[in-house]
This record gives C-alpha cells, structure tokens and sequence, in this order.
C-alpha cells in the first residue's frame, strides 16, 4: 500500500525568508492603490472585489497572503466557525449545534416582564419558544419582545454571575 505524505506548510517563525516574503508582501499592500488593491484581490481570490473600501481590502488581501503562505485553520476551526456563523444567522445548515453552557434544561420556563407585560419563553432542546414562535437564540426572543437588540441572557436574567470576592 503507497502511504501519502501530507505537505505541512511552514509556520510563522519557522522559515524567515518565507517570513521576510510575507512581511515584504504586507507591507507592499499600502503601497498600492485602490485600483491595484483590487486587481491583485482578482488574482488572489479569483472574483471581482466586492467594495473600494482600502481597509477591507487591504485587511482581507493581508489575510488571504497569509492563508495562501501558511496555511488556513484546520478542519475544526472551519467546522466550530460553520457552526456559530449558522447560529448568528439563525440558519441551521448543519444537524450539530454548539449548545451554550447558560442554557437551562430544556422544559425550562423562563418569565420576564416587559413594559407591563409578563412573556414567558419555553426552553427547547434546539431554541425557544415564545407565544408559539421557535426562535434560535434569547437575543431573537428578546429583540422581538423590545423591539431593540439585547443580549438575550442578560434581558432573561441568565448572565454568569460575578465572582464574589474574598
């Protein structure tokens, strides 16, 4: 059976003419100008830049150099990040769900009072519930109640509290 060998790339520090080319590249990016900042975007991502914001363009350039040189994250920082940008988004792409350790039990009810209202919201094995609606987060939950964005385990009272001190 012929083994494969997996090629590493270098790590930061571990090769310094490899450093010195980053560092020279980096440096180079606040050089150019707009319109170069997007045709090396073209070259190094493959499509149009989206904006003509210098500091985008400059930071996401500077990473991508970085990315390409050094490798990206691994596979489990790729999945973990998957998985927190599905919850922000309150779009499950994936059947896992990184569960918050400020999550009650599910069955939980949770009951706040809002400008004279009490809401009560059920806690659930994959969100929430409120007046029937699933929700994804607290905050959702929260917002909705308010009309504003809050943390949703600090508008329900579930933050961690603060060390008491000795």
């Amino acid at each position: 059976m012929k083994q494969m060998s997996k090629i590493t790339p270098p790590k930061p520090g571990q090769d310094p003419s490899t450093d010195q080319t980053v560092l020279a590249r980096l440096a180079a990016l606040k050089a150019m100008s707009v319109k170069e900042l997007k045709a090396e975007w073209e070259r190094l991502i493959g499509n149009a830049a989206p904006n003509n914001s210098r500091a985008f363009l400059e930071s996401r350039l500077a990473y991508r150099i970085q990315e390409l040189t050094y490798g990206g994250p691994d596979r489990e920082t790729r999945r973990i990040l998957d998985l927190l940008a599905d919850e922000v988004e309150g779009v499950a792409r994936r059947k896992n769900r990184i569960a918050d350790p400020r999550n009650p039990v599910a069955g939980t009810r949770l009951i706040r009072e809002w400008d004279g209202v009490e809401h009560t919201v059920t806690v659930l094995k994959d969100g929430f519930d409120w007046q029937g609606r699933k929700f994804k987060s607290l905050s959702a939950v929260a917002r909705e109640i308010t009309g504003t964005r809050w943390n949703g385990y600090r508008f329900f009272g579930l933050r961690e509290r603060k060390r008491e001190e000795v």
